[in-house]
């Protein structure tokens, strides 16, 4: 039996992000495949140092809460990694790894030493690239300093997966990567992680949103620049226009929050939809159930997980062009793709959908059927062939 050290910033319930819930499905999924996961993350002071969970064993480091200034984030990683090293070293005095894994430049220094010190193939993940969401911007720090990590690291690593062909080429261009050493493996999703409140619930949230005549267009994930939010506001009045009493909301949190509010005020969109902040996995989830449409306008996007998961809920959505998007909403088929960068297309396909409810009907059947691609099972497969390629075993699968 493989015996395999993953390593990421974050795992459930600490979670900043869509890292924490991918690295816990792929190791459960690991777990039933037959190879004995063992995940080390960082924790809060309440916290055990190790515990059981999923059939993984997961050990955490105790880390204080992470700083939001860009510049102290840096050294606080430092600081993580040498813990990280520290509590490696120790497990490996009890357990025998077989293969390190690692997730993003975060762990990247800890787990190149400590595959070093096991004398274990070095797997990498790579989720995004500092280039890709900087617009290869990188020539100030700390931009400069993580896209430093991250080509280190790759080039370290005995093989690099990534979650699209998009990001490999990606991958193989920015840092010099030999292309057969990067596996495509995407990311996965459960629909039984998305699960439905009750009618009179889902119609009782829906109501604090928009009427039953109106239509009601979602934004959802992190309010960040390369995620393009700014071109769907600018879209929207195009589309209340010829959709009249269609109403936005816009889901989460970020460093381009502020300059999203401003932007809606001076296109005079205030009244026409909500800024609802962060919210909870529970009242995201329900987000895909009560709206028309989602829209994910993304400059730079690596996969796509938000169109999928709108997929998964029945949700009608419309994608950029670009990115893994393109390998993630087949075109004409699960979903509809328009121009990225072009808030004049992204309206027009907008109003398309948001205008023709038998498209709508027809988007969400065909998408219902290719979500199963994307299952767990299969992602873990794929993985732990890329396992057993390295340590020379026959794959469990």
């Amino acid at each position: 039996m493989t015996r395999v050290l993953i390593l990421s910033w974050e795992y459930p319930p600490l979670i900043e992000g869509g890292l924490a819930r991918h690295v816990r499905k792929l190791s459960e999924a690991l777990v039933e495949l037959g190879v004995e996961v063992h995940v080390l993350t960082r924790g809060g002071e309440e916290s055990p140092a190790e515990q059981h969970a999923g059939g993984v064993v997961v050990h955490r480091i105790r880390e204080p809460k992470r700083p939001t200034d860009l510049g102290e984030f840096v050294a606080w990683v430092e600081r993580m990694n040498s813990d990280m090293l520290a509590a490696g070293v120790e497990l490996g005095d009890s357990y025998e790894y077989d293969l390190v894994h690692g997730h993003d430049w975060l762990v990247a220094n800890a787990c190149d030493h400590l595959a070093k010190r096991f004398e274990a193939p070095l797997v990498t993940t790579i989720h995004a690239t500092e280039y890709g969401r900087h617009q290869g911007w990188v020539d100030k720090h700390p931009q400069t300093y993580i896209h430093g990590v991250e080509r280190w690291i790759t080039n370290r690593s005995e093989r690099v997966i990534a979650c699209s062909h998009y990001m490999r080429e990606q991958i193989a261009d920015i840092f010099g990567v030999e292309e057969e050493r990067v596996s495509v493996i995407p990311n996965g999703i459960d629909p039984d992680d998305l699960p439905a409140q009750p009618p009179a619930e889902l119609e009782r949230l829906r109501a604090e949103f928009a009427a039953p005549d109106q239509k009601l267009v979602l934004l959802i994930g992190r309010l960040v620049y390369e995620k393009g939010f700014q071109l769907a506001l600018e879209a929207m009045p195009s589309v209340i226009e010829a959709v009249p009493d269609t109403r936005f909301l816009v889901a989460g949190s970020g460093t381009h929050e502020q300059e999203l509010h401003r932007q809606a005020e001076e296109l005079g969109l205030m009244e026409h939809g909500t800024f609802l902040g962060w919210i909870g996995d529970d009242v995201l989830h329900s987000l895909y159930r009560i709206a028309d449409l989602t829209v994910v306008p993304s400059i730079y996007e690596p996969f796509g997980l938000v169109a999928l998961e709108a997929m998964a809920s029945g949700c009608p959505c419309i994608v950029a062009d670009t990115g893994g998007l393109r390998e993630v909403v087949p075109h004409e088929e699960a979903g509809l793709r328009f121009r990225p960068h072009d808030p004049e297309a992204l309206a027009e396909v907008a109003i398309r959908v948001l205008s023709d409810d038998e498209l709508g009907r027809r988007l969400i059947a065909e998408a219902y059927e290719h979500v199963r691609r994307f299952d767990w099972v299969d992602v873990a497969e794929q993985t732990a062939a890329v396992y057993a390629d390295l340590v020379g075993e026959t794959s469990p699968a």
